[in-house]
C-alpha cells in the first residue's frame, strides 16, 4: 500500500509492573500512551505494593522523524 510499515510500531507503549522484590514483568502492550495510561492507573488503583509504569518502546532506525 504505502510507504509505512504498519504493524511494526503499532504497539509502541508497554505497560511495566514491578513487584516488591524488584521484578519487572511487562503487562501489555497499547497503542497510545493515554491507553496505557489508564491501564496503569487501574492497576495502581487496586492497593497492592506493586508499582506500574508506561514506556515507550524505542523505535529502531525511524530516528528521523517522530
Amino acid at each position: 500500500m504505502g510507504p509505512m510499515s504498519e504493524g511494526t510500531v503499532s504497539l509502541p507503549w508497554i505497560v511495566i509492573r514491578q513487584d516488591d522484590s524488584g521484578n519487572r514483568y511487562r503487562v501489555g502492550r497499547y497503542a497510545t500512551r493515554a491507553e496505557a495510561q489508564k491501564i496503569a492507573d487501574s492497576l495502581d488503583d487496586r492497593g497492592h505494593k506493586q508499582v506500574y509504569w508506561v514506556e515507550r518502546i524505542g523505535q529502531n532506525g525511524d530516528r528521523g522523524h517522530n
